[in-house]
C-alpha cells in the first residue's frame, strides 16, 4: 500500500533540505559500500513495485491531469503530464534497463606510470548527492532515482505542483521497493514540501548537494543557472533544426521531418525549426505535410508561396522553443546556410541533415557545434533510453562533464589512485 510524502509543518523550507541534505550524505556513503549486484537487485525490486502499484500510481496522476486541466495547462504540458498503463510499464522496464547496465563505478579510465615510478589509475566514482529540480514530468522521479542509484549516488527530489501526487504515488512505490532490497529510504528522497523557497535552499546549499539538474521550461532553468551555488548540469531550450539538403531522398525527407515535428511535440528533442534547401526539388510536399497534420507552418518568404496555409515567421520564430504543434520554416543556399543558420540560432541541443551526399553529411555532422549531431535520422530519437542508456536525467548542453543524454556515465566523476613503492620527492 502506497503511503502519502511525510508532511513537516513544523520546519521551514531551508530546514527541510538541510536536513534531507544531511541524510542523503550518510546515504551516499552507504551506496559507495554497494555491490553491483546488490544496486541492480534493489532496483530490480523497485521496478517490481512499481508494476504491483500501477492502480494507485494512475489514480494519483488522473488526480494531477484534472488538476491541470482545469488550470489551463497547454495539450503538450498535460501530455507530458499524464501517465498511462502503457507509458507506466515503460517506466517500470526503463528501470529494468538501468538495472541490467554496467555498474560505471571503479571502471578504470586510465593508467600510466609516473615518471618516479608510481601507477596512476583514474577510476570513475559516483559524484556523491544529486539534486533534480523539475516541474511536470513524473517519469522524471523514477529516471533520475534509478540512475543515481545505479551509479551509487543518493539524490534529493524536486518536483513542480503540477505533478504532485503522481511523483508522491511514484516515490513511495519506488522507495517500497528499495527498502524491501537493503536499500534506506534516504537514497531517494522527494522534498515534502511545494514550498518556492524550498528550490531557493537547494540551489544555496553548497556543500550539501554536489550536483543540480534542472528539467522544466526556460523560466526554471533560467533561474538554477542565475542563482544556484551548486555545480548546475542543464539545457536551456530545444531548439532542434531539421535541415533537408538537396541530395534528400524526399520519402525519407517527408518521414522524418513530420515524426521529428509532430510524433511528440512537448519533448525537447521535437524539431521546432525546418531548414529547406533552396535546390530541394520536393519542398511543397514536406510543407504541406506538416499543414495536414495539423501543424502551424511559421515560414519566410518562399515557404508562404509554397504552402498557402503558412503564416510569415518574426525573427522571434528561429529562437522560440515551441512545445507544441507549430514549426518555423525556412529555405537556405545549401549547406553554407543552413550551417550558418544553425550557428546563429541552435540552442545545441539536437540538429540533424536529410541527405543521401555523404561528404554533406561529413561536414555537417563535423561543423554543427550541438550535443547531438543526427544524420537522416529524427530529432525525436535525442533520448537516453532510445541511445540505449537505460533512461537519462537530462541532456546536457554545456561543454565540461557531460553532454547530450546523461546517464550513468554522466553521473560519475573520478579519482586518481596513486601506487607507490616508496618514493619521496626530492
Amino acid at each position: 500500500m502506497l503511503t502519502a510524502a511525510p508532511s513537516t509543518p513544523e520546519l521551514t523550507a531551508v530546514q527541510i533540505i538541510d536536513r534531507c541534505c544531511q541524510d542523503a550524505r550518510q546515504a551516499s556513503t552507504s551506496l559507495k559500500r554497494m555491490s553491483n549486484t546488490a544496486k541492480a537487485e534493489a532496483l530490480r525490486a523497485a521496478a517490481k513495485a512499481l508494476r504491483a502499484d500501477t492502480a494507485e500510481i494512475l489514480a494519483a496522476n488522473a488526480r494531477d491531469c484534472e488538476a491541470g486541466a482545469a488550470r489551463g495547462l497547454t495539450p503538450a504540458l498535460l501530455d507530458r503530464l499524464r501517465l498511462d498503463p502503457a507509458r507506466l510499464a515503460t517506466i517500470a522496464e526503463s528501470v529494468d534497463a538501468v538495472a541490467a547496465l554496467p555498474d560505471p563505478v571503479g571502471e578504470e579510465i586510465d593508467r600510466r606510470t609516473a615518471p618516479a615510478g608510481m601507477t596512476l589509475r583514474r577510476v570513475r566514482v559516483p559524484i556523491g548527492v544529486i539534486g533534480i529540480i523539475y516541474e511536470s514530468r513524473p517519469n522524471v522521479t523514477i529516471d533520475a532515482a534509478a540512475l543515481c542509484v545505479r551509479s551509487g549516488n543518493a539524490v534529493i527530489l524536486r518536483g513542480g505542483s503540477e505533478a504532485m501526487h503522481s511523483n508522491r504515488a511514484l516515490h513511495a512505490s519506488f522507495v517500497r521497493g528499495l527498502n524491501g532490497a537493503g536499500i534506506g529510504a534516504s537514497a531517494v528522497q522527494l522534498v515534502p514540501t511545494q514550498d518556492r523557497d524550498a528550490v531557493g535552499a537547494m540551489l544555496a546549499a553548497s556543500g550539501g548537494i554536489d550536483l543540480i539538474i534542472p528539467r522544466g521550461g526556460k523560466s526554471l532553468v533560467a533561474r538554477v543557472q542565475a542563482d544556484a551555488r551548486v555545480p548546475v548540469l542543464a539545457h536551456l531550450d530545444g531548439i532542434c533544426h531539421s535541415f533537408v539538403h538537396a541530395a534528400a531522398d524526399p520519402d525519407m525527407a517527408k518521414a522524418i521531418v513530420v515524426n521529428a515535428k509532430l510524433r511528440r511535440t512537448g519533448i525537447c528533442g521535437a524539431m521546432e525549426t525546418l531548414l529547406i534547401d533552396r535546390d530541394y526539388p520536393d519542398a511543397a510536399s514536406l510543407l504541406a505535410a506538416l499543414a495536414d497534420g495539423g501543424c502551424e507552418v511559421r515560414g519566410d518568404d518562399m515557404v508562404l508561396e509554397l504552402e498557402p496555409r503558412a503564416v510569415s515567421a518574426s525573427d522571434e520564430d528561429w529562437d522560440t522553443e515551441y512545445l507544441d504543434a507549430i514549426v518555423s520554416a525556412a529555405f537556405v543556399d545549401g549547406l553554407d546556410g543552413a550551417l550558418a543558420h544553425i550557428a546563429r540560432h541552435s540552442s545545441g541541443h539536437t540538429d540533424a541533415i536529410i541527405t543521401s551526399d555523404a561528404s554533406a553529411a561529413a561536414r555537417f555532422q563535423a561543423e554543427v557545434d550541438s550535443a547531438i549531431v543526427m544524420v537522416n535520422a529524427s530529432s525525436q530519437f535525442a533520448d537516453g533510453g532510445e541511445f540505449g542508456l537505460g533512461a537519462e536525467i537530462g541532456i546536457a548542453t554545456g561543454r565540461l562533464h557531460a553532454r547530450g543524454p546523461v546517464a550513468l556515465e554522466g553521473l560519475t566523476t573520478y579519482k586518481w589512485l596513486v601506487e607507490g613503492t616508496g618514493q619521496v620527492r626530492a
